[in-house]
């Protein structure tokens, strides 16, 4: 395959990352196994992606911010945190325990499927109670360790960040995406440096990705207020089952 061919796929590709990642999560597997798939070994596609996600994010707080659906006043409450929680994640050597990690994850994709139908009305209209109460010390610590993770590894981890904004937070499901894209946003760049100091990162491929990823989410943005909370929580529910029985069938 020539590199032409492997730039207009990742372009195209990025675009469906985008989406998937703005509207619920996961989206990373398709661009981390395609860098994987044009020769990137695993540190280094683990770094590219990181370019794209910064663009991806970029496009999707601009449009969630023009519609007035990102509440940064509270929303910082929960981004530094995970800021912090990034940035030591990114540091962190990369000895973890991959089958591990695999059945965590999956454990936490079916009961956030389980959770959408068990209380639907907590995902789509939020909880004003929790939403109106000042984050605490558990709220820190629940980001942190999420932002952490994020930095460490990123696939999955718009799936915790929205069940902690949801859940934890009282967010119903279009804020908590916004506030999802606008954290994620905020840790990528230095997350990103990291791996730019270790030469860990392709800019050709990296940006060719990120040039997709930029349209795919404000598409997905766009996608999530012209549709509203409703639309989100399928969409979280397919994506989250096609991972699901795809990470199942691969083991």
């Amino acid at each position: 395959m020539t590199t032409s061919l492997q730039l207009i796929i990742l372009g195209l590709a990025g675009v469906v990352v985008g989406i998937i990642n703005t509207l619920a999560g996961g989206g990373s597997v398709i661009s981390l196994s395609l860098l994987m798939f044009f020769g990137l070994d695993a540190n280094l596609a683990n770094g590219t992606n990181r370019v794209a996600i910064v663009f991806q994010t970029m496009a999707g707080v601009k449009k969630f911010s023009d519609s007035r659906r990102l509440d940064l006043p509270r929303g910082w409450h929960y981004a530094l945190p995970a800021l912090l929680g990034s940035l030591a994640g990114a540091w962190v050597a990369s000895d973890i325990n991959k089958q591990l990690l695999e059945y965590l994850l999956l454990g936490v994709m079916a009961f956030m499927v389980v959770l959408m139908f068990v209380d639907p009305e907590a995902w789509i209209a939020g909880n004003t109670s929790r939403h109106q109460a000042k984050p605490g010390v558990v709220a820190w610590l629940m980001f942190a360790a999420i932002g952490f993770y994020g930095g460490f590894v990123q696939v999955g981890i718009g799936y915790f960040l929205l069940a902690a904004l949801v859940l934890q937070s009282g967010y119903e499901l279009v804020k908590a995406n916004a506030l999802k894209v606008f954290i994620t946003f905020l840790y990528s760049p230095f997350a990103l440096a990291i791996f730019v100091w270790h030469h860990q990162v392709d800019w050709l491929y990296g940006l060719v990705l990120a040039m997709g990823t930029f349209a795919g989410g404000w598409i997905g943005a766009r996608m999530a207020v012209k549709r509203g909370a409703s639309f989100v929580r399928w969409i979280i529910v397919a994506v989250v089952v096609m991972t699901f029985v795809k990470t199942l069938l691969l083991r």
